[in-house]
């Protein structure tokens, strides 16, 4: 390296100074326990999302006959009791959305606060722990329409603080990583994610499997221990991260340590420095590319089950058989690929995944009569994918974002993949409606994908500045 001093910024708000990963070139790898430690948060926290949002809580509980009224339960089958089930499916839906626009609301700002002050675990702290009260929560959530709501708001509230504390995550990763190693550190932290939740969901297909070793379900009592089983998961695995990891230094500017609503004119002046300063405009285009291929991303295991069953008529234990394999294969693949995102950079591994998921969505809709072997193959292609690009995504953004706006900045991250997060969904609804058949939802996600991969090609990215000055 030389001694030439950098350049100094020119944006508006004068709050975007130098890329906050660029600013430790030539710092020495952190010791590995603390990136073990910071790894084992993502573990922890994965079966709020895997066993109770995604496979068991949620589907098997929660919208099902349990919290329907007695006079529903003994409707015969049809449209009468699917109605019913569907009263309960929108409850939910209302729920998420009300989640989703407070995350909207509140994650960019938290972020800005938390960069000021320099508190990013202890916000990391405030979600962490609630989620893991959400989910200790969900054991008063005894069957029946009266409790159903309270259920419906626990987990609405346990996303938006699982939310907030993988903003203060993300940005904990700038402390703990270099230019040199960051792909691989990023991919160690979903892989561990993802391989958490198999583990956990491994567990409790099994006790589902052996009839929950005769505990009574009339009062819901095996899926409510489900839920403090993965609260005392929670707690169990992600202690290591506030004792070992540190945090970025604080920004420490006066003008953000002003109350919560006046941060929001701090926040829409730094977007527009984003976009005007021409060193960080990558950051803007990257925040916008990244929302539209992320929605594409999670409708891939949003509607994979629905695929899986309506259109591949898989069984519930085929289904539970492919969501193991899934996750797994997505923890493995993206552990693996986390070394080629250092050494061929984010970028470049992005636009292989996304390219690779189209190739694969097509096939799965072009050979869907050739039976369930196809989603068994092409779906698990889909999956390994998944992973690399999530973990690519953050792996370029944290090359890109200014020292001291860490949190801010992977705020508006997720902020960002909230504004989009109707596209899939949309995409999936209009083609199944407009040719009466869900096989055509396939397509709506391979839209989305591929419109979010020709919104990062031309973006410019950092990695050749990088990679050889550390």
């Amino acid at each position: 390296m030389t001694d030439t001093p950098r350049p100094k910024a020119t944006a508006d708000s004068a709050a975007l100074p130098v890329m906050g990963l660029g600013d430790k070139l030539g710092d020495k790898p952190v010791k590995r326990s603390k990136v073990i430690a910071w790894a084992f948060w993502d573990w922890g926290l994965q079966p709020f999302h895997t066993v109770l949002l995604t496979f068991i809580f949620t589907p098997l509980y929660l919208t099902t006959d349990f919290f329907l009224t007695p006079e529903q339960q003994s409707l015969p089958d049809g449209a009468a009791r699917d109605a019913a089930i569907a009263e309960l499916t929108s409850g939910l839906g209302i729920g998420t959305t009300i989640a989703g626009l407070l995350i909207l609301l509140l994650a960019p700002v938290l972020g800005q606060q938390a960069d000021a002050a320099g508190k990013q675990k202890l916000w990391l702290g405030i979600g962490t722990a609630g989620v893991i009260a959400c989910s200790f929560g969900l054991w008063f959530v005894e069957p029946g329409p009266g409790l159903f709501w309270l259920g419906v708001a626990l987990l609405g509230l346990g996303s938006v603080a699982s939310e907030i504390g993988t903003v203060n995550s993300n940005a904990m990763l700038i402390s703990i990583a270099t230019p040199k190693n960051i792909g691989r550190i990023s991919g160690l932290g979903w892989g561990f994610g993802y391989l958490g939740g198999v583990i956990a969901l491994t567990l409790v297909i099994v006790f589902y499997a052996m009839s929950w070793f005769g505990l009574p379900e009339d009062a819901g009592l095996p899926f409510r221990l489900v839920a403090v089983g993965c609260a005392v998961w929670g707690i169990a695995f992600t202690i290591p991260v506030f004792l070992a990891v540190p945090e970025p230094k604080p920004l420490g500017r006066p003008e953000r340590r002003r109350n919560f609503f006046a941060a929001y004119a701090v926040l829409i002046r730094d977007v527009v420095a984003l976009y005007r300063n021409r060193a960080t405009r990558s950051t803007f285009w990257f925040l916008i590319a990244s929302a539209v291929f992320r929605d594409g991303l999670s409708g891939v295991f949003t509607f994979g089950a629905i695929i899986a069953g309506t259109v591949f008529g898989f069984e519930f234990l085929e289904l539970a058989a492919f969501g193991l394999a899934a996750n797994l294969v997505a923890g493995l693949s993206t552990v693996i690929v986390g070394r080629w995102d250092d050494r061929f950079g984010p970028k470049a591994v992005i636009i292989a995944s996304l390219s690779v998921m189209i190739v694969a969505g097509a096939a799965t809709f072009a050979l869907i009569d050739q039976g369930k072997l196809v989603f068994w193959i092409f779906g698990l292609m889909l999956t390994a994918c998944v992973g690399p690009a999530q973990s690519a995504s953050r792996s370029f953004l944290a090359r890109v974002t200014p020292a001291g706006h860490e949190g801010e900045i992977f705020g508006l991250y997720a902020t960002t993949g909230r504004v989009t997060s109707w596209m899939s969904s949309a995409a999936w609804t209009i083609l199944v409606v407009a040719f009466s058949s869900t096989r055509f939802g396939i397509l709506g996600i391979v839209l989305v994908l591929a419109i979010g991969l020709v919104l990062i090609l031309p973006i410019r990215s950092t990695h050749a500045a990088t990679r050889g000055a550390s």
